[in-house]
């Protein structure tokens, strides 16, 4: 079957499971050629090549919810080999120090770990996509030059040792966006004194994706030509929204708010927060917008509006 050169564009989330070995550009690029999908697609979270999982890819309207996303909870199951420090906090750079691990034991481990949930400061490694006064660090890096990075505040919410056999331990660590396992490992040797780089890692999950309901560019270029197509992998637009209460609007409701206009409801909504967002879907279950309730003006005022057609799953009927 010859692929189509100008497919029809299509709205909603790939759950993809990024091998070892390349960039989350690099992935994003071979479902591209895959699909035939050029124009409004991105990835929902940049992954180093060492690592594998989950990496959701947003196709058309889909891409205006990356936020969601990118700020999503994430998991990780990270290998962590004590005794050697590299350039890169991973098992790709060149190793700076060693130390002496011998004799510490998976209490001393987790004590050290301890500090590190919560809302913490953490450097951002050399050997990143972060910009420094308009270059990216990793171009830095690779020239020699190290430059000072400022702290970001993280926020991790569970670290959990869940195998400890020296030199290596296997932590599953649950945090919000924007955290670098490499430097949490890298900091977890500096305290120990031992040094520490990270020697394996897998995300499996990133705001609600999981790794188990994930698809392979392997079985992604399978279905191309299969009955159901790739798109049989989409998840619709809404999914990510689905932690969010919801409203059904009426046909002239439905018009206004398709063009950027606040709808009044018929009576106040007693039980929506102060600007609470809301997942709004007209009487057939389509996606309308994700809306936010004025209390002081009785009005559900539009965040973001969506062209879709095709009725939703997590439509309030459907729920």
């Amino acid at each position: 079957m010859t692929k189509n050169p100008n497919p029809p564009v299509v709205s909603g989330f790939l759950n993809l499971y990024k091998p070892v070995g390349i960039t989350s550009m690099d992935a994003l690029r071979q479902v591209k050629r895959i699909t035939g999908q050029r124009q409004k697609v991105g990835h929902g979270g940049t992954m180093d090549p060492l690592a594998r999982g989950v990496l959701p890819v947003c196709f058309g309207q889909a891409t205006r919810l990356m936020d969601h996303v990118v700020g999503g909870v994430k998991r990780y199951r990270m290998d962590i080999t004590l005794g050697t420090s590299t350039t890169t906090y991973d098992a790709e750079g060149e190793v700076v120090k060693t130390g002496d691990y011998e004799g510490l034991t998976e209490e001393t481990v987790a004590e050290h770990l301890r500090p590190w949930v919560g809302v913490v400061q953490q450097t951002p490694p050399m050997y990143s996509a972060v910009k420094v006064d308009g270059q990216r660090l990793y171009k830095l890096a690779r020239a020699g030059v190290e430059v000072e990075r400022e702290a970001r505040p993280v926020e991790i919410h569970s670290i959990t040792i869940v195998k400890f056999g020296l030199p290596t331990l296997t932590v599953d660590v649950e945090c919000g966006g924007g955290t670098y396992m490499r430097s949490l490992a890298h900091d977890l040797g500096e305290s120990l004194g031992c040094g520490a780089h990270v020697s394996d890692l897998e995300r499996q999950l990133c705001a609600g994706f999981t790794s188990d309901e994930s698809a392979t560019l392997e079985q992604l270029e399978e279905a191309v030509n299969g009955p159901d197509g790739w798109q049989q992998f989409l998840f619709p637009v809404d999914w990510v929204l689905r932690g969010l209460k919801s409203i059904t609007l009426g046909k002239q409701a439905e018009e206004a708010l398709r063009h950027g206009q606040a709808v009044t409801p018929d009576r106040p909504q007693l039980d929506a927060g102060y600007l609470e967002e809301y997942r709004a879907y007209n009487s057939d279950g389509v996606f309308l917008a994700l809306v936010r309730y004025d209390r002081p003006s009785n009005a559900w005022q539009p965040v973001k509006v969506f062209q879709t057609e095709s009725p939703s799953p997590y439509a309030p009927a459907s729920v």
